[in-house]
């Protein structure tokens, strides 16, 4: 399997499905699903019962979407990007935008 090129706190635009234009920041990678978190994007509406501490009510909540249907945003365009790895002079391995060239990892 290859390796998911999405951290956490990324951002990224989906690029098909229901969804596709909208953007967010990557809440939570599940690499073995292949699957991740945005936000505000794929929600779902949840009808919830009271418990205590928690009013209830329906609450909308954001599902899984697929690591191939959205695209990392480049830095300096804000338009979809793919990724590459570059190495650095001091010896560490960044994720670079290929649009641009810009680093990603901070």
């Amino acid at each position: 399997m290859p390796k998911m090129k999405v951290k956490k706190g990324d951002t990224v635009v989906v690029i098909s499905g229901r969804d596709k234009g909208k953007s967010g920041e990557v809440l939570r990678v599940l690499p073995a699903d292949r699957r991740l978190v945005v936000q505000g994007v794929h929600i779902a509406r949840r009808h919830t019962k009271a418990r205590m501490g928690d009013p209830g009510g329906i609450v909308d909540k954001e599902l899984t979407i697929d690591v191939s249907n959205v695209a990392h945003v480049d830095p300096q365009s804000g338009k979809p990007t793919r990724v590459g790895y570059k190495i650095l002079e001091n010896g560490r391995k960044v994720r670079v935008a290929r649009r641009s060239g810009e680093v990603l990892d901070k």
